[in-house]
C-alpha cells in the first residue's frame, strides 16, 4: 500500500516563517511543525511571559491539528523547546491545562535561541480519527 503525504493548511494558525508546512498528514497520522507564540491575527509574538507564550503556542498547535482532522485529545507525542529551562514549571502548568486527561509522551529540551526570540516552541505527532 502506498501512502500519500498531504500538506496541512491551518487558516487559524500563523503562516510559516520559512520553507516548511504547518503539518503533514500521512495515513491516519499528522506531524506538525513547531508552533511558536505568534498571534495569527496580528502576526506578532504575544506578550506576557512564558505563560502567555505557552498558551499561544499550544493554541496554534490545536489549530494545526484541527485543520488536519485531529485534535489535542489525539496527540501521542510532543517535543517542546524552551529557551530557559528555569521557566519549566510555569510552562508545565499551562501545558497541563491543554493536556489534562491523558498527557502524551513528551520530550522537553532547552535550546539556545528560538525563532523570533520566543521562549517556547511545541511540535506534535497525532492520530487522525476516522470520521
Amino acid at each position: 500500500m502506498s501512502l500519500k503525504k498531504n500538506v496541512v493548511v491551518a487558516e487559524k494558525a500563523p503562516k510559516a516563517i520559512g520553507p516548511y508546512s504547518a503539518g503533514m498528514k500521512l495515513g491516519n497520522m499528522v506531524y506538525t511543525a513547531g508552533q511558536i507564540p505568534v498571534d495569527a491575527a496580528t502576526g506578532k509574538v504575544v506578550e506576557g511571559g512564558i505563560e502567555a507564550e505557552t498558551r499561544q503556542a499550544l493554541t496554534n498547535l490545536k489549530h494545526v491539528l484541527e485543520a488536519a482532522g485531529s485534535g489535542l485529545d489525539y496527540v501521542v507525542k510532543t517535543t517542546c523547546f524552551l529557551a530557559d529551562m528555569g521557566e519549566f514549571a510555569a510552562f508545565n502548568a499551562v501545558y497541563a491545562d491543554f493536556f489534562a486527561a491523558q498527557p502524551p509522551a513528551r520530550s522537553t529540551v532547552a535550546v539556545k535561541t528560538l525563532p523570533l526570540n520566543v521562549r517556547v516552541e511545541v511540535e506534535a505527532v497525532a492520530y487522525i480519527p476516522e470520521a
